[in-house]
């Protein structure tokens, strides 16, 4: 199946110092191309061999999770029909990029887009191994129909001082979208466990790697999306990645975090405790959120569809996960992807 891009018609209003302007005179009709760009984390996507140089152990059909061959392709039909809907709302057929987190290898990518919601949409995989010691890593998804990656790179995390650290490489994929060049950095930052300096390190190796971006393309188009561990608010984000909040206070060079208004709103990527937080995000460059041609950025939303919810129990309302409290609950995972909406002028 060949992906095509959805034709969107938008009534823009003509913005009048500062006002938009509501009168029938002044609404003009554009026609607008769509697309998806997305990030999921798929709690814990192991596949059922043992690997003897990762900590996979309780992912064996011996271990305690008793992880069988039936659950594993329960939980790629899962995958993949959470995938194959984000976005459908504006657009159809899945998200031309997706990044991913907590998968164990490339061969569970490939198992991924070989079933049956995703193996006639196209798409390719773009994944390196991770040191980190259960063996999770990051990965992309995409549709070479539509984007054509020209370099990627698999940056180490380190810690200064720490020769005994070992985490998530960052991922980062350039390459063109429908014939605008963009890169994505796919990122999941160190658990909470550790001090929240490790995972100010790693916002300062997305910065570090965004600003070298910058400098080798003009007016790049960059989007740091991922499990960042912390919240659009948390100093991590908002200080040392330095992602802003409100498109006002963006300028050139600067990061724009969209998630941040809808955190604000309430609105999480996954519950504990009974609260909300919004670990998954999507931080976008200035050249995405102020393009005067080319994609740009529409709307970011989170996919939190009635079916990736637990409906009973004492984990009712939050995200439907593969295991709660020890035992196999067969659902989809402890986290709701995330997603933006880009459009450009046709």
């Amino acid at each position: 199946m060949k992906f095509k891009l959805r034709r969107v018609s938008l009534a823009l209003g003509i913005l009048v110092s500062g006002i938009l302007c509501a009168l029938p005179a002044c609404a003009q009709e554009k026609k607008f191309l769509a697309t998806t760009i997305a990030f999921y984390n798929v709690e814990n996507l192991f596949d059922t061999i043992d690997d003897p140089n990762t900590n996979d152990a309780e992912f064996l059909p011996g271990g305690s999770n008793r992880w069988t061959s039936q659950r594993y392709q329960a939980k790629l039909s899962n995958m993949a029909r959470v995938i194959a809907g984000i976005g459908s709302e504006l657009v159809a057929g899945g998200p031309a990029i997706i990044g991913l987190s907590e998968i164990e290898n490339r061969q569970v990518l490939e198992d991924l887009i070989n079933t049956p919601p995703l193996k006639g949409l196209g798409y390719d995989i773009v994944h390196y191994d991770s040191p980190d010691r259960r063996g999770v890593d990051v990965g992309l998804l995409y549709k070479p129909s539509v984007f054509k990656v020209t370099n990627s790179t698999s940056n180490r995390l380190y810690m200064p001082n720490r020769t005994d650290f070992f985490s998530r490489d960052q991922l980062v994929v350039t390459g063109e979208l429908d014939g605008d060049l963009i890169s994505v950095i796919v990122n999941h930052w160190p658990s909470r466990r550790s001090g929240p300096e490790y995972r100010e390190e790693a916002a300062r190796l997305s910065r570090q790697l965004s600003d070298s971006l910058m400098k080798a393309h003009r007016n790049a188009k960059i989007f740091i999306m991922g499990d960042l561990n912390d919240d659009p608010t948390d100093r991590s984000v908002a200080r040392v990645l330095g992602a802003k909040g409100k498109p006002g206070d963006v300028r050139k060079g600067d990061l724009f975090n969209p998630m941040w208004q809808l955190f604000r709103d309430g609105i999480g990527s996954l519950a504990y405790r009974d609260a909300w937080n919004l670990f998954d995000q999507i931080i976008i460059s200035e050249a995405v959120l102020n393009a005067g041609k080319g994609w740009k950025f529409h709307k970011a939303k989170v996919y939190n569809e009635k079916f990736l919810i637990q409906k009973d129990g004492p984990y009712a309302g939050y995200p439907f996960r593969t295991f709660a409290g020890g035992a196999y609950a067969g659902g989809y995972s402890d986290h709701f992807p995330v997603y933006l909406f880009l459009i450009k002028e046709k």
